[in-house]
């Protein structure tokens, strides 16, 4: 239980300022589906939906290789450091020029205006950023510098958020002559009203800029040393996982711009498919709830995972981290999904988008899943089996097209929605079923599935059983949620010399 808390005080690290930079990150959506359409808003969600892709392909799986190398018996950590980030350096720089050179090219693919070329060299110089400061922070990681890497990435929301509120609110009304008049000189002269949600790239840009500064202790205790001889076993252990990751990526983002070629035109009356991209990117941004918690358990379990690796006591200890890092991602996937109409009053602006709500449970339960196959593929990375990974991920990707190729033009983005959450059933259901075989844990599956059979059916009850009274109907969904945390705590609470049943 020791070694548990350990990494719950990591992650709780992780997760606080994951949580609060992401709550700032948060409000920036009203504030979007407030200042933008839904089709202005789709070109934001299509455009980072493919950033999150090819950010896997500019680090190409090295933070984790570099992680279970570093932990290997003699390893010379801080040479190891210096010829990862030198290779990242090299292909960061190489592949954000390749996206630059081919930014007018890429514009006309996407068949957006030429005047939108400039936010491909943003989001070029913006990945390339992201993936030269990648190992910086994987090594702030290994050395249990939780607090570190907390602060500089929530440095860089606060900052992202900031310019967003400059530029998005105060520029723009100061410009229409709301207020502040004084001011209208100096906004005239670095705001031009015509970028519009290009400013959502350019805060983007900025901020990361502001890494550089904040890891310049990182960034300037390494030596350049490109040695691919030693790099070659790295390089060998990585590309799957870049693989795999790129597979990931297809599963997490392609619906949305698949979401854009496949929806026939007229699906939704009086709304282009463009529009339809910006709510169903609007109404995903509720699995956030889900996906911060898993983020900042991602984070800290990692390397923990690797450090744990020879302990004889770590199956245990790893089904006991499967088993709450579930019950906890269940009881947010009630709360939201039976609160959601209260959420949707701050976080969706226009009424417009209010109209994909029906698939914020299906997301936020898809994503539960995909936390539980994070945690169950800790077997194929502790032995060394990353390949098993790689073909998991490219199932999932396979079942992704094929689905969204055969939903998108029958339900639309529900449609999108049902993909996403068959896909990521499909991976933990085959993760675990393969690592049962090859590395065997007592993870507690069937008390798992009854906890997430009674979460459903909660949900279900409280979203299908009409209640007409808006306080009424309240005080139920609440209830409805004390119900279902009541009965976890009863049951699950620890109890002394008692050994609860998988």
């Amino acid at each position: 239980m020791g070694i548990a808390k350990k990494l719950a005080g990591q992650t709780a690290v992780y997760g606080v300022s994951s949580i609060l930079g992401r709550v700032l990150t948060f409000l920036l959506v009203p504030l979007y589906t407030r200042k933008f359409a839904a089709a202005e808003y789709g070109v934001v969600t299509e455009l980072f939906s493919y950033v999150a892709f090819f950010n896997i392909l500019f680090t190409y799986g090295m933070e984790t290789t570099y992680f279970r190398f570093a932990n290997q018996p003699g390893a010379d950590r801080q040479a190891l450091y210096s010829k990862v980030f030198s290779l990242l350096l090299v292909s960061s720089a190489l592949f954000s020029g390749v996206f630059v050179l081919l930014a007018a090219p890429i514009t006309a693919v996407l068949e957006y205006p030429p005047e939108l070329t400039k936010y491909i060299v943003w989001l070029a110089l913006i990945m390339g950023v992201d993936a030269a400061t990648a190992i910086p922070f994987a090594r702030l990681r290994l050395e249990n510098k939780a607090r570190k890497v907390a602060t500089v990435r929530f440095l860089n929301i606060l900052v992202n958020v900031g310019l967003n509120l400059f530029f998005i609110v105060l520029c723009r009304d100061v410009a229409a002559g709301k207020y502040l008049p004084g001011l209208r000189p100096f906004v005239a002269a670095i705001y031009n009203p015509a970028l519009g949600v290009g400013y959502v790239f350019l805060a983007n840009l900025i901020a990361n800029a502001l890494y550089i500064p904040l890891l310049w202790r990182e960034l300037s205790d390494f030596r350049f040393r490109l040695d691919l001889a030693v790099l070659r076993p790295m390089l060998r252990y990585a590309y799957p996982l870049m693989l795999m990751g790129l597979a990931g990526m297809v599963n997490e983002t392609l619906d949305r711009p698949l979401l854009k070629y496949w929806l026939p035109a007229g699906f939704y009356p009086g709304q282009s498919n463009m529009t339809a991209v910006g709510i169903y990117g609007a109404c995903y941004k509720f699995a956030m709830f889900m996906t911060l918690v898993i983020q900042a358990f991602r984070y800290a379990a990692e390397p923990f995972f690797f450090a744990q690796s020879t302990d004889k006591n770590s199956p245990a200890t790893f089904a006991l981290i499967l088993k709450w890092f579930t019950l906890c991602c269940t009881f947010i996937f009630v709360f939201i999904s039976l609160n959601v109409e209260d959420f949707a009053e701050f976080l969706l602006g226009r009424p417009e988008y209010r109209a994909g709500l029906d698939i914020v449970p299906i997301l936020l339960l898809a994503n539960l899943f995909l936390g539980m196959y994070y945690n169950l593929a800790v077997w194929f990375k502790l032995t060394d089996k990353t390949y098993y990974g790689t073909y998991i991920s490219f199932g999932g990707a396979f079942l992704t097209i094929l689905l969204n190729f055969f939903l998108i033009p029958l339900i639309g983005y529900l449609g999108s929605a049902v993909t996403t959450l068959a896909c990521y059933f499909m991976m933990a259901a085959v993760c675990w079923y393969l690592g049962n075989k090859h590395y065997p844990i007592p993870y507690p599956m069937r008390r798992l599935g009854l906890w997430l059979g009674l979460a459903m059916g909660v949900v279900a009850l409280g979203w299908f059983l009409p209640v007409a009274d808006y306080w009424l109907r309240h005080a139920f969904h609440l209830g409805l949620c004390a119900a279902f945390a009541g009965a976890v705590f009863l049951v699950e609470r620890p109890r002394t010399g008692v050994v609860p049943p998988a």
